[in-house]
């Protein structure tokens, strides 16, 4: 062991002492709290954060799914107007959410459609964890009644963290499960720039200011005429992080689109990433997807844009990819710094899955932790995970020591405990050497303390001083990666939160590549692994949606991101107000689009790449086996088989016949025109 881990764990020892006896003064007689540019309401003190109703078991109000529906297509015909879900509480019913068998459940029953269950959790002790770190949530929502007036649907807490918004429906591929239903609801939904101009400009009116962070979605935004021109405009009045939520063709396919949009300001994607291998990647259907999402990896790095791989789980399909994608980014720390996995959603395409497939296919944010440690063997789940809420904390702190004339508030992850969880390894870029971080540092400890700098609001300075004692006092040099120094703890905490002044390379409108390298340099990855797990009309809680952190932007307003893409379904009835054409019409006028579906492979010029591939992982040897229908897809092909044999009495569809892709009935499709056929 190297002679400065003893040192360091000296200085962590007198650290603690001192910030103990400092802390036994510093509690006394706090500062009031003071009201920043950005809010019209002081910062919060930690007493004065309210929580919902946790633990188990509970009450909370729910939604019956069929009832949903129905209400959805009565609004859709024209027989109810859209303010009925303003005004009433359409489809809602109570839920209680219990303990049993170890396991977290949540049961409901519809006066008319009867009972209705769903598991949340594989481990009560995981959630219980995880809900008992919940630090409250933030400030309220102010100045938003214009943006905010959804009913029971609308978002009533905090500033949020990234603003979605969906550039087009239209997309280059035909993917089960879709939240969207992309390419399938007969009519095409595309944002004008004047359109994106407005939803930008009105969401830093609310108060709260916030929304640091523009993601802009789809469909596939890379195809909308406005992609480029979108990312300009929200560097220009002040998103300081852009990032694109994407599928990765059109970047795989052209360097230069990705020199363009990293000029533009483009600084994360969220690169869709279902496993390493093609077969891993086969349930999208498109041939050899994995090398177009190497190759987009290699292409965007090469720009200067930063890679966050996204994963949708699905238990019984990709399941077994968790520990392959964490080893993928492990073997290649430059460039994979934030790994987001998605259990799975049963919404838009699946909304009404058959209720075996639904109860094989549920994945909760507790299979992620458990299968982590199973599949990498880093991380015990009721330790070393954490709400995503609590990272408000340290939002808190860096409001706090930002002042009262900062321009934004931090971007808070004050989201419902249920909604998302995280850990966290810092990896040595070179060695390859790991340790997951709270092995070394002791995160609830820190967190406490760090609360209580904050309530004491001593200023900006005499706050550094006393976070810098709270790092040293819960750091344990014995445990971190080798090469591993207090130096680069300091660094990494005042890289994140700007909080000494240092340059570390600006992440503004205005930085250079000179600004991304010097960024890149850093030895050590903070290689982030989040769950975020958006709720379907199976497990919907209101009170995970009036806490949204990622609202969408829509010309309606701006709306939780599971309230548009479930609940009551906004998205298919603010699409419907606001449809372009249908897809007939947008074919004559447009021409139709490149669309990937079926096996079909995308040609790229260039196929090389210099990424460490895990061969054993490549191979998938623990393939998981589910048996039956696996897809919405493949149920509707299941059902024809059914209709023709039993009621029809006809011959069983040939092969052909049945691969054909299915017209999935969109909701949203209006009665008095027939939908279109995507042409795949």
């Amino acid at each position: 062991m190297r002679p400065i881990k003893h040192a360091e764990r000296g200085l962590t020892l007198f650290a603690g002492g001192v910030f103990n006896a400092i802390q036994t003064v510093n509690k006394y007689k706090p500062n009031p709290s003071f009201t920043p540019k950005w809010s019209d309401k002081p910062l919060l003190k930690s007493w004065q954060k309210t929580k919902p109703t946790l633990g188990f078991p509970r009450t909370t109000d729910s939604l019956c799914p069929k009832c949903v529906i129905e209400a959805r297509e009565s609004i859709l015909s024209g027989k109810k107007d859209v303010t009925v879900l303003i005004n009433e509480k359409v489809g809602e019913i109570k839920a209680q959410i219990i303990e049993r068998d170890n396991q977290i459940w949540m049961i409901k029953d519809c006066p008319v459609h009867g009972h209705i269950e769903d598991m949340m959790a594989i481990d009560a002790r995981f959630l219980t964890h995880i809900e008992k770190m919940f630090p409250g949530r933030d400030i309220d929502a102010h100045n938003d009644e214009k943006l905010h007036n959804h009913g029971s649907s609308t978002v009533k807490y905090g500033r949020g963290a990234v603003l979605t918004v969906d550039l087009t429906n239209r997309c280059n591929m035909m993917c089960d499960p879709c939240f969207m239903d992309a390419n399938q609801v007969g009519f095409v939904h595309e944002l004008s720039m004047d359109d994106i101009k407005e939803i930008l400009d009105n969401a830093i009116t609310i108060k709260p200011r916030r929304q640091m962070s523009v993601q802009f979605s789809g469909g596939e935004p890379s195809i909308s005429p406005h992609f480029l021109e979108a990312i300009r405009y929200s560097r220009k009045v002040g998103y300081n992080s852009v990032q694109a939520a994407t599928n990765g063709i059109e970047f795989a396919k052209s360097k230069e689109f990705c020199r363009q949009a990293a000029e533009a300001g483009l600084r994360y994607v969220y690169l869709q990433f279902d496993g390493i291998g093609n077969d891993a990647n086969s349930h999208r259907q498109v041939g050899n997807l994995f090398d177009v999402k190497i190759r987009a990896i290699n292409n965007l790095h090469e720009a200067g844009v930063e890679i966050v791989l996204v994963t949708t789980l699905v238990n019984g399909i990709n399941n077994d990819q968790v520990g392959s994608i964490i080893r993928f980014a492990l073997d290649n720390p430059k460039k994979i710094a934030f790994l987001s996995f998605q259990p799975v959603s049963f919404t838009g395409r699946d909304e009404e899955i058959t209720e075996a497939r639904r109860l094989q296919q549920r994945y909760t944010l507790s299979h992620l932790a458990h299968d982590v440690k199973s599949q990498v063997g880093i991380t015990e789940p009721t330790r070393d995970w954490f709400p995503l809420s609590l990272m408000g904390a340290f939002a808190d702190f860096a409001d706090l020591v930002h002042g009262p004339q900062a321009e934004w508030g931090q971007v808070s992850c004050g989201c419902h405990p249920n909604c998302g969880v995280g850990t966290a390894v810092m990896v040595d870029k070179e060695s390859k050497e790991m340790r997951p971080v709270p092995e070394f540092l002791n995160i609830p400890g820190l967190v406490t303390d760090m609360q209580k700098i904050t309530d004491a609001a001593r200023g900006k300075w005499m706050s550094n001083i006393m976070m810098g004692l709270a790092l040293l006092k819960h750091y344990n040099p014995y445990k971190s990666p080798s090469q591993f120094t207090l130096y680069e703890l300091f660094k990494k905490f005042d890289k994140s939160f700007g909080l000494t002044g240092k340059d570390y390379g600006k992440v503004s409108g205005d930085r250079s590549t000179t600004d991304i390298e010097k960024r890149r340099a850093d030895r050590w990855n903070f290689l982030f692994i989040a769950g975020m797990w958006f709720q379907d009309l199976f497990n919907y809680d209101f009170r995970r949606t009036e806490m949204c952190i990622i609202p969408y932007g829509t010309q309606e307003g701006e709306i939780s991101f599971c309230a548009y893409n479930t609940g009551i379904g906004w998205r298919n009835i603010i699409e419907n107000m606001h449809q372009n054409a249908t897809v007939a019409k947008w074919y004559q006028e447009h021409g139709r689009h490149e669309i990937f579906a079926g096996g079909k492979e995308v040609e790229m010029a260039d196929k090389s790449h210099n990424l460490i591939l895990n061969q054993m992982d490549l191979a998938r040897p623990n393939k998981p086996q589910m048996d039956g229908p696996k897809t919405a897809h493949e149920e509707a092909v299941m059902m024809r088989k059914l209709y023709q044999e039993m009621v029809l009495k006809t011959q069983q569809l040939d092969t052909k016949e049945a691969d054909k892709p299915v017209q999935i009935k969109g909701l949203s499709r209006r009665k008095e025109e027939p939908a279109e056929a995507v042409a795949v």
